[in-house]
């Protein structure tokens, strides 16, 4: 775990309707691993990489007739750093075992296609799609995880095995493919 992560305090105020500046504003303070500490507050890790993400919900709430303020937080006691990163922590756990489950959908996806021994280019591509997906979810929660928690650790390992099943069934695909038709070599027999 690194040292010590500082933290800004996103105030957000939006009016309740229309609800889509909210839920806009929401996500996007989400997808930079912002937890929410209070009604409108919420706490995010002082890091460069949330800033474009903070700047597209200032923007969002403003445009929504909003309010939204920074602060840099200076947190005065352990207890009160425990209660920040307690929260964060939670969110991050969240997103890691919603990710195990994902992969775990996936794997059992591969081991049906290959109990039916569907081997198409068609269901292979769909696979890599899926993989692509989860990839671009863990550089995401990666992204995010700025406490580096084990958990990281054991879904990078997990992303690794459905890459390692991908390939067996791009395998399996590829020789399935070869003997069910293989091409006549028309050199040996010329055009009469």
């Amino acid at each position: 775990m690194p040292d010590r992560v500082r933290w800004v305090l996103a105030l957000v105020q939006l009016p309740s309707q229309p609800s889509r500046y909210r839920v806009a504003v929401w996500r996007e303070l989400r997808r930079a691993g912002a937890v929410p500490v209070a009604a409108g507050a919420w706490a995010l890790p002082a890091v460069a990489a949330v800033q474009p993400a903070i700047d597209r919900a200032a923007e969002i709430c403003r445009s929504g007739g909003g309010t939204f303020a920074l602060a840099d937080v200076a947190l005065r006691d352990t207890e009160s750093e425990a209660t920040i990163e307690a929260a964060f922590v939670a969110a991050r756990l969240d997103e890691w075992s919603e990710f195990e489950a994902d992969c775990g959908k996936f794997e059992a996806e591969i081991a049906r296609e290959i109990a039916k021994q569907k081997f198409t280019f068609g269901e292979l591509e769909e696979e890599e799609q899926s993989l692509d997906r989860l990839r671009r979810w863990f550089r995401d929660l990666k992204r995010r995880d700025v406490l580096e928690l084990r958990e990281a650790r054991q879904a990078e390992h997990r992303l690794h095995g459905c890459q390692a099943l991908l390939q067996d069934y791009a395998e399996r695909v590829y020789s399935a493919m070869r003997s069910a038709a293989p091409f006549a070599d028309v050199t040996d027999h010329p055009p009469e």
